[in-house]
């Protein structure tokens, strides 16, 4: 009998399916100063009792990190009044995501995301056999009717970011738990809450209160955003305990470097750095979006440290190309769905000026060119 050999290692079904992630661009024409409003970066960067331990820790690079990151697990159980058991520290979120990929869907599953929801879920899905499950957004929300419509016996993790990214929107927790109460036992519902510390609502809740009672959801959190450590990849994941177990199971031995670790702890005993960072985002975000709409430019209202601003249709690129000659970087948003509209990213004091002169003139060009 012949046996047949492809003619080159073939990647698993869903694979080449697979659009792979693009960040947010950082460059511009040279010469002029950059302002990279493109991948929500904090504006006031990390603390300095974290930066200090990240240079500490510096010193004993050839030594292992803590395998399980205790001291930052403990540390974070005291901050939000936590099991340090139940928590799981990752790469990023984006680790934590995939680790709960591989841990809960096999060939044949499905998941499901919203429609302009983060790019990173349909990785994980097809990554792992599953089928993504995209679901139509209500106003450029997460409809809890729709998605809910779509779960069947196949379903085994609902991913929903809350508030969402790049739209800016999010779910009052009533909703969430509207969604999880019609969810089977047997789905995991992911709440990817990577911008809470900006939010400001008061019927926002992250999910604590949900893992804390509930075996089938799991809260994901992230130093990249307020914090101002998105170079060092650090977050954490609030789980029950059997889904602690499963991550832990499957993470590497040694998945978060000593640095990150290190700096996360400082980071997150420091306070009054957060609290600056939230109250700058208060600053800035209603007046970024005062001064976008008296130029004639929509934003969707956004309770995260970003815009989305919407163009006439096809002027989107037009837009962008204008803005970075000027030094100023925002994120196409073809990716997500949404090829009429640029995500900014609020910044600096300067960088926010630096914008809306920039978009000023392409207004103002635009007007030439259509009066």
């Amino acid at each position: 009998m012949t046996i047949m050999h492809a003619e080159r290692p073939t990647p698993r079904p869903g694979v080449l399916d697979i659009t792979a992630y693009s960040p947010g661009k950082s460059t511009a024409p040279g010469g002029i100063k950059i302002h990279k409003l493109s991948s929500n970066e904090s504006p006031l960067g990390p603390s300095p009792m974290a930066a200090a331990a990240f240079t500490k820790a510096s010193e004993q690079l050839e030594r292992y990190p803590d395998g399980s990151a205790g001291a930052l697990r403990e540390a974070l159980g005291n901050r939000y009044g936590l099991k340090a058991e139940n928590i799981v520290c990752g790469s990023g979120s984006d680790e934590l995501l995939s680790l709960i990929g591989q841990a809960y869907l096999k060939d044949g599953d499905e998941a499901i995301y919203s429609a302009h929801g983060f790019l990173v879920y349909p990785i994980v899905i097809n990554a792992n056999g599953a089928t993504p499950v995209v679901v139509p957004e209500k106003d450029l929300t997460t409809d809890v009717g729709a998605m809910l419509g779509r779960v069947n016996s196949k379903t085994k993790v609902v991913f929903l970011a809350n508030p969402n990214n790049p739209t800016g929107t999010y779910l009052p927790f009533h909703e969430v738990r509207r969604l999880h109460a019609g969810l089977p036992a047997s789905t995991l519902l992911v709440l990817d809450a990577a911008y809470a510390e900006y939010v400001r609502q008061n019927d926002y809740g992250a999910g604590v209160e949900l893992v804390s009672t509930f075996s089938n959801a799991v809260m994901l959190r992230t130093f990249s955003k307020v914090y101002g450590l998105a170079g060092l990849r650090i977050g954490w994941a609030y789980c029950p305990p059997d889904v602690a177990d499963a991550l832990n199971r499957i993470r590497g031995a040694f998945n978060v470097n000593a640095p990150a670790i290190a700096a996360a702890q400082a980071a997150l005993a420091d306070a009054a750095h957060v609290e600056r960072a939230v109250a700058h985002n208060d600053q800035w975000l209603p007046w970024l979006r005062a001064e976008i709409a008296k130029i004639g430019y929509s934003t969707t209202p956004s309770v995260g440290n970003f815009l989305l601003v919407h163009f006439a249709k096809g002027e989107a690129p037009e837009a962008d190309a204008f803005l970075s000659a000027r030094g100023v970087i925002l994120r196409r948003m073809e990716a997500y769905c949404l090829p009429d509209a640029l995500r900014l990213t609020i910044g600096s004091e300067e960088a926010n000026h630096a914008f809306m002169a920039a978009l000023r003139a392409f207004s103002e060009g635009r007007a030439r060119r259509h009066g």
